[in-house]
Parts: C-alpha cells; structure tokens; sequence
C-alpha cells in the first residue's frame, strides 16, 4: 500500500485558502500558498474550539513562519510544523505533501 493518498487536484485549491479534505477516516485543511504554490497539509480539527474550521482559517505569516490563524479563537498555527503560536501546549498534526501529474497527494501518518 502507497504511502501517498490522492486529495484534490492542484487546480481545485486557491491560493492563501484551505480546502477540508477526508483522508484516512480523518479532515485534513490543505493550502496552496503563495508565493511559490506551497501546498501544505494539517489537521482540520481546531484543538482549541473541538471544531473541523481550520480549513476556513486565515493564511497569513509571521516573520518567515507560514500560519493559518482559526476562524473561532484566532490562534495560529504553522502551517509546516502545525505547532500553535499563541499556546506552545497545543498543535495539529502536520502532513507531508506533493504534487504528482497534477495531483495533490498527501502521506499517510
């Protein structure tokens, strides 16, 4: 069994917003983050709120660090690392990615 689970296409995420996505019985947020068409996995589940948001989060950046910031609490997560900024006790699992024949893939944990 591959590794590498199929998601979406590449041309179905906008730039700087999620997409809530099923994989593995689980919701993953995935970005396509500009500039540089990044495209980054983490959980969808906000561990702050309980709720399946992160998704609908704001992308933004703090100095170098790439963030999504939640639509409920507004704390931000790395959108790399999936560690929480505002409270080092929290974070979301993060997920590798790539992009295959046009195809967003994202590792099985």
């Amino acid at each position: 069994m591959s590794p590498w689970v199929d998601v979406c296409a590449v041309d179905d995420l906008t730039p700087n917003r999620g997409v809530a996505a099923l994989f593995g019985g689980r919701q993953v947020a995935v970005f396509l983050v500009e500039p540089g068409d990044e495209v980054l996995a983490i959980d969808n589940l906000d561990p702050c709120s309980g709720a399946a948001v992160l998704s609908r989060g704001i992308v933004g950046s703090k100095g170098d660090v790439l963030t999504v910031a939640s639509p409920v609490f507004k704390q931000r997560f790395d959108l790399r690392t999936g560690a929480c900024l505002d409270d080092p006790e929290v974070a979301v699992t993060s997920y590798a990615t790539r992009v295959v024949d046009g195809t967003v893939q994202v590792a099985t944990p």
